[in-house]
């Protein structure tokens, strides 16, 4: 009689996805802003604000 597994499976790998930060667009205060604000953040070592003002550039209301 065969031991029964007893240890997890193999690791599951997971695409890494690299995608660009979005670019600010030129002439825009709003997109200059969380640009300035997300590179002092990634200065700081916050990534956490950097992702935040990454998404407000894709999603900015202005709809570039």
């Amino acid at each position: 009689m065969s031991q029964p597994k007893t240890y997890p499976g193999e690791p599951v790998e997971l695409p890494l996805r690299m995608t660009r930060e979005p670019v600010p667009v030129e002439g825009c205060a709003g997109c200059a802003e969380l640009a300035s604000v997300r590179d002092r953040a990634r200065a700081g070592g916050d990534m956490t604000t950097v992702t935040d003002c990454d998404v407000f550039l894709r999603r900015h209301p202005e709809g570039h």
